[in-house]
């Protein structure tokens, strides 16, 4: 991946000509992203951060791109020293990219050199999902988690994996359901950060025999849907409305984004507790020089206009799942409702972490994906 001098010299003009709006009414946050945290951030964002330093740590791992289905796909291609190992699919989701994996590629690939065991080793494929990043714009409608799903199938098949593992979270684990509901001959078993369930229908009160913390965690996933779901309902929706300005305007791009890392991580208002700002202005680069927020903001309409089957699945999931619960993401359905649709084999429950482990707490994602797949070998 590489980012020309002219892109980064226009990108940091266009932060120093921020047309900063006046400041916020009621407490910080509140509202959306925090003026004087975006100032910031977009201050180092302009003068600090070294995107030359992340694009070299980055172009030391292997990388492919590649047509499929029409579409450029890039992807992070990493085989492991060991023969034996098994390969694995890492999909993100949105806001993100798949430089969100990048901490995990050596302990997964080579678990020796990191304090783990040979036969804990993966070959990694890390993809960016289509329209994002290096992988868009998407130029054709109709990239659902399904389509989606038959492409890294086409993608593994090409690289030589006819049989393999998946993980995803946010958009990335709603393709790896489709992965285990639709491929389960070639995926043996699915792994999810995130699992989205709805309330069963054919019972008179869905909250009946579950735990009180369980309808706690049910109330606040219905709270959160009142007060953190407007970003989804434009996305979904009317996509363009703000795509011109994200595009147009790094300052504007960071508030879209960075409001939803302190919104969903475990950093209980603390935003750099979890995510440095070089993390931050990572992600945010990438979708600025690759323009692909317009594409990677469109899956959630591309996805409502196909309707539920196109991501979450509307039967059962033959490919036996393991779930990571990390406490601060805002999706925590009640097993009794996921075991409706997933063959659960393995539910994990953390004290810390949340919609972006990856980036949160590294190792005690690492530590799953070990211990899940050992059985699916």
């Amino acid at each position: 991946m590489h980012i020309s001098d002219e892109v980064l010299d226009d990108l940091r003009a266009r932060l120093g000509r921020t047309r900063w709006p006046s400041p916020g009414l009621g407490a910080p946050w509140e509202q959306g992203t925090d003026l004087d945290a975006l100032v910031a951030l977009c201050r180092y964002w302009r003068d600090e951060f070294d995107w030359r330093a992340i694009e070299r740590r980055l172009n030391a791992w292997p990388q492919i791109r590649t047509s499929v289905d029409g579409q450029l796909i890039h992807a992070f291609h990493v085989r492991s020293p060991e023969p034996d190992a098994f390969p694995l699919v890492l999909l993100h989701g949105w806001p993100s990219a798949n430089i969100e994996f990048a901490e995990l590629l050596g302990p997964l690939t080579d678990p020796v050199a990191h304090g783990g065991r040979a036969e804990d080793a993966f070959h990694i494929v890390c993809p960016s999902l289509p329209g994002f990043g290096w992988s868009g714009p998407t130029r054709q409608p109709g990239w659902t988690p399904h389509r989606i799903a038959g492409a890294v199938v086409e993608l593994m098949a090409r690289l030589g994996y006819e049989r393999f593992g998946s993980h995803g979270g946010d958009w990335g684990s709603m393709v790896t359901s489709q992965l285990g509901l639709h491929f389960p001959d070639c995926v043996p078993a699915i792994h999810l950060n995130m699992v989205i369930s709805t309330p069963p229908r054919d019972v008179a009160d869905p909250l009946a025999g579950l735990t009180e913390v369980e309808k706690a965690r049910v109330a606040d996933m219905r709270a959160r849907g009142r007060s953190e779901m407007g970003y989804q309902q434009i996305q979904s929706t009317k996509p363009a409305a703000v795509s011109a300005g994200l595009n147009d305007s790094p300052a504007g791009l960071a508030a879209w984004i960075i409001e939803k890392y302190r919104a969903w991580g475990d950093c209980h208002g603390d935003l750099a507790s979890r995510f440095t700002d070089d993390v931050l202005c990572a992600l945010l680069t990438v979708y600025w020089a690759t323009e692909t927020i317009h594409s990677a903001n469109r899956i959630y309409a591309e996805t409502r206009r196909a309707g539920p089957g196109a991501s979450l699945p509307t039967s059962q999931v033959l490919a036996p799942m393991g779930y990571s619960r990390f406490p601060a993401d805002g999706f925590a359905p009640p097993r009794a409702w996921v075991e409706r649709l997933y063959d659960v084999r393995s539910w994990v429950e953390h004290d810390e972490g949340g919609h972006f482990p990856a980036l949160e707490v590294p190792d005690l994602l690492i530590g799953d994906l070990r211990g899940f797949f050992t059985g699916f070998r």
